[in-house]
């Protein structure tokens, strides 16, 4: 940026006014929002530790979600989905699933990304029965190819990992990997006028 006392601000009224030195304000922008993502995601898991309705509360719960997932030896873009799979329900508890894969999506796979949104209708084949849900609503995805992939995300990590004698990671064993996942390089949108 250039020593101008406004150079850190953007100048337009309208968005069709933006002018090359306003989109490289913006780039910066995103560029410092980028760098602080890891932080507020991990201040969001750090808020669900104040939940105690379950028989460990949900940062609780994604810890272990993450520590059984990285102790099998998963890949480490999933440790971070097990890790911040529930993260949404603080943003959006009757679509939480669909806010954490929005939030993840530039920088994790697409199996990933499908696994995240539908975790939560996928996990009803455990407790739908018990509270009149249709246990099966997953079978509507049965010939998706992420499928089985979500089956074996909620059976394996999500659905078990609510064990008070579990010997969970600290968190501190997944920000690193927090930080690594996240770090896709951003692309601004192109200033190039045709």
């Amino acid at each position: 940026m250039t020593d101008h006392p406004d150079s850190d601000h953007m100048h337009f009224h309208r968005m069709d006014d933006m002018t090359p030195a306003d989109f490289e304000v913006l780039r910066h922008v995103h560029e410092e929002n980028l760098e602080r993502l890891p932080d507020l995601l991990l201040g969001l898991l750090d808020s669900l530790g104040g939940d105690e309705a379950y028989p460990v509360d949900r940062k609780t719960h994604s810890l272990q979600a993450a520590t059984r997932a990285l102790r099998d030896g998963r890949e480490e873009e999933y440790v971070v989905v097990a890790l911040l799979h529930d993260i949404g329900e603080a943003l959006g508890p009757l679509n939480h699933g669909e806010v954490i894969a929005a939030i993840l999506k530039p920088f994790i796979s697409e199996a990933n990304h499908w696994m995240l949104e539908h975790h939560p209708l996928f996990q009803t084949y455990f407790y739908g029965g018990n509270v009149g849900i249709d246990p099966d609503g997953r079978n509507a995805y049965r010939d998706n190819p992420y499928f089985e992939l979500t089956a074996h995300f909620c059976a394996l990590y999500d659905e078990v990992s609510f064990d008070p004698d579990y010997p969970n990671e600290p968190v501190e064993t997944f920000v690193p990997m927090v930080r690594r996942v996240l770090s896709k390089q951003w692309e601004p949108p192109s200033t190039a006028t045709s």
